[in-house]
């Protein structure tokens, strides 16, 4: 890893951001929003932009030479070599519904690898961070930090399941695999959005497949993941945040999910 990047002032940077984006969006939660529809038909608000205004300048302000990507407002320029990416709101749908399970996502990709991330669900008043070498973390209503970890079940039939985008995961070249799983596993449900992942990363499950999405829904579980004891790949194996589909497990039951997903049928 290069030497001028602060991964301390990076990983702090990353919880202020959420932090700033969680406090943005609640104030529209708690009065109603009015729903817009993006050309792709899906939903946005005054919220997400102006919680992604507020992760924008939080990373300006400690990092005013980095490159951002943000789901709203594009590319803004920046060091080629360290990009932010950005999520303002993941799960506009269940925000704009009054739902609990939905919150920013921020990233820090350092020369092509995420080196730290943080997520936040503003309506559960619960906020996760990482960076490498640093652990995983999370918050309850601004409280102690307590340090995430992963469940240790490695077999399959005591493992709970959990799924994100759920047209994307259930994508007619995956249903039959999908269904395998959901067949074989001790439990399974669909969360949705970044919850399902907070399941993992806590310890309450012991894999997440998402599939359908971009980079910004996903990248810093990639982090909080491999900090927490457990792996992230896409869905042919791959420690990525690039494809739009992933597996986030414990890591002890990922190689059985994956391949399972590539039709091979357990070991």
């Amino acid at each position: 890893m290069s030497r001028d990047l602060d991964l301390d002032l990076a990983l702090a940077t990353a919880r202020r951001a959420v932090e700033a984006a969680s406090a943005a969006s609640l104030a529209h939660f708690r009065r109603g929003v009015r729903v817009e529809v993006k050309p792709d038909r899906t939903p946005v608000t005054a919220a997400d932009r102006d919680a992604e205004a507020a992760v924008v300048a939080t990373v300006r302000a400690a990092f005013p030479s980095h490159a951002i990507l943000g789901e709203e407002t594009g590319a803004h320029a920046g060091d080629a070599a360290t990009r932010w990416i950005v999520d303002p709101i993941d799960g506009t749908r269940g925000f704009t519904r009054g739902g609990s399970f939905w919150g920013p996502l921020v990233a820090l990709e350092h020369e092509g690898r995420v080196v730290a991330g943080a997520m936040a669900m503003p309506a559960l008043g619960e906020a996760y961070w990482a960076a490498r070498g640093r652990g995983a973390w999370m918050a309850r209503d601004g409280g102690e930090p307590t340090r995430l970890q992963v469940s240790g079940i490695a077999d399959w039939a005591e493992s709970s399941l959990s799924f994100g985008e759920f047209r994307g995961v259930f994508a007619s070249e995956r249903e039959r695999a999908v269904l395998d799983l959901c067949r074989t596993a001790a439990q399974a449900r669909c969360y949705g959005d970044l919850a399902g992942a907070a399941m993992v990363l806590t310890g309450r499950a012991e894999a997440w497949v998402e599939a359908g999405v971009q980079v910004w829904d996903i990248a810093p579980l990639l982090v909080l993941a491999e900090e927490a004891g457990g792996r992230f790949t896409d869905l042919s194996g791959k420690a990525t945040a690039a494809s739009g589909n992933c597996l986030l497990s414990n890591g002890r039951v990922h190689d059985h999910v994956l391949r399972v997903l590539a039709g091979a049928g357990p070991a």
